[in-house]
């Protein structure tokens, strides 16, 4: 059997030290007989505008040459996951390719949502947003496209649990989700 490719997702790449992240993902990657590919192993030149649509162009060009995609689901700027993340999960699934994820925030996405609102002040006693917008409530992890994304997963990312300054560098719940991964694809 070839080798399999594994889009590694998430919110890492805007770490100070996103690169060494990287590496010790494919280094576990390599352990479970897949080859990581993550998003910054295109070099780029350019700025700006210029810039990001190129890296834009470059992860969708390695999403089409990996096998399935393993994705950071930990809530990033907000109660839900990186919005990018979001994006290569959609875009990941259109392609076929199977999803698997992670978070390292076990918290329920409605709780995380109300939570998020109630710092803002914009949490209305009925339940709702400032806006008088419901809040999702569907027991998911996640929203409830993100949730339906998944493969073979019951609908739910492997859930870890990291203190909030290791929540992005923490990587148990990626190497579970992993081996999660291979075995569903009977890699190795």
């Amino acid at each position: 059997m070839a080798i399999q490719h594994a889009y590694l997702a998430g919110p890492e790449v805007f770490l100070p030290n996103a690169a060494e992240i990287g590496r010790a993902k494919k280094r576990l990657c390599e352990q479970y007989g897949v080859a990581g590919v993550f998003p910054l192993d295109t070099v780029l030149k350019g700025q700006g505008r210029e810039l990001g649509l190129a890296i834009s162009a470059a992860n969708e060009q390695l999403m089409r040459g990996s096998h399935f995609i393993i994705a950071n689901m930990t809530p990033f700027r907000g109660p839900s996951t990186d919005v990018g993340t979001a994006y290569e999960m959609g875009f990941a699934r259109a392609l076929g390719l199977p999803v698997f994820a992670y978070t390292n925030d076990p918290t329920r996405f409605e709780q995380r949502t109300q939570q998020f609102l109630s710092r803002l002040g914009e949490l209305d006693p009925d339940g709702t947003d400032a806006h008088h917008m419901s809040i999702e409530a569907f027991e998911l992890s996640d929203n409830l496209m993100l949730a339906g994304a998944l493969t073979e997963q019951d609908y739910e990312p492997t859930h870890g649990q990291a203190e909030l300054v290791h929540r992005f560098v923490d990587l148990h719940a990626f190497e579970r989700c992993l081996a999660r991964a291979a075995n569903h694809l009977q890699v190795k």
